[in-house]
């Protein structure tokens, strides 16, 4: 393994991680988490810019007002993606947060074909059908729709779709990103300062450390990320991307004692299914694309 697809595993296995670090944090107010994820982020992100000497980049994105635009979308579906998870790590959720992660792809294909008219094949058609039916079944059995996971894949497969537009360094994208909704997030910190409701006086020691370290925990994986994905094949992302739902889904079950249900059992397994063949699709594509050669 090289040093680019070691980083893009790191990636993900950080990512498959992060349940713990937000469990730390279930005590305090999800919003008021995710307020604090966001100044940190952007300080964290703005101080590696500073190191990088890379404020040119940052400087000529602020000029630009449609690309202004594309950063302050990605920001709202990013800081969406981010409170929602935030709350189902909180509220014992993890397993429909490691759901969500199996169905990103296929919620991107879908994306794919609905907004920027790509044609699927008839694998990747029964790839998303699968994944519908397992949704499906939780809803018309038990009356319990996922609606976090769904929120939390969506909103993730829509910022990766308006993120094709963007070029720049991972840590000036996420700059930009939370830059662009930071003035929302310091809005609701005075808020809820000013109302009681969270304020600094009621954190302990332990939890306002842990709000600062949210930006370096929120960034590092990304850069990560970034810094391998340019040098790694799609087709072997594509399968370690696996590894990060996997992550939640153990320690969900193993760590945290959740409940794998019948239900659980019926959804999941339609969606392995429906991510199995959309793996294997990719890979016996990616074989005719040599042979062609």
């Amino acid at each position: 393994m090289n040093k680019e697809t070691f980083n893009v595993l790191g990636g993900y296995v950080l990512w498959g991680l992060l349940p713990v670090f937000w469990k730390l944090l279930a005590g305090v107010n999800s919003a008021y988490v995710l307020a604090q994820r966001i100044v940190f982020s952007c300080l964290f992100c703005f101080a590696v810019i500073l190191i990088k000497k890379n404020g040119g980049e940052l400087k000529n994105i602020l000029r630009d007002k449609k690309q202004r635009r594309l950063y302050l979308a990605c920001g709202l579906l990013i800081s969406a993606n981010w409170g929602v998870y935030i709350l189902t790590v909180a509220t014992g959720r993890i397993l429909e947060a490691s759901l969500a992660y199996y169905m990103n792809p296929l919620f991107s294909i879908l994306i794919g074909a609905l907004i920027f008219k790509e044609r699927l094949s008839g694998v990747q058609w029964l790839s998303v059908a699968l994944a519908f039916v397992g949704v499906m079944y939780s809803v018309v059995l038990y009356g319990s729709v996922p609606y976090l996971a769904i929120i939390i894949g969506l909103t993730f497969a829509l910022y990766g779709a308006i993120k094709k537009g963007i070029k720049a360094e991972s840590e000036v994208s996420i700059c930009m990103e939370t830059v662009s909704v930071l003035p929302l997030a310091l809005i609701f910190i005075v808020y809820a300062q000013l109302s009681g409701f969270t304020t600094f006086a009621s954190l302990s020691v332990k939890e306002m450390l842990l709000l600062v370290l949210t930006g370096a925990i929120t960034s590092v994986p990304l850069m990560l990320f970034a810094s391998g994905i340019k040098r790694t094949s799609i087709t072997v992302s594509g399968i370690l991307m696996y590894i990060n739902p996997t992550l939640q889904l153990l320690l969900g079950v193993f760590v945290y004692n959740e409940e794998f249900t019948k239900a659980n059992a019926v959804t999941f397994a339609f969606v392995w299914l429906a991510v199995i063949l959309f793996v294997g699709d990719g890979l016996r594509h990616k074989r005719h694309e040599k042979l062609a050669k």
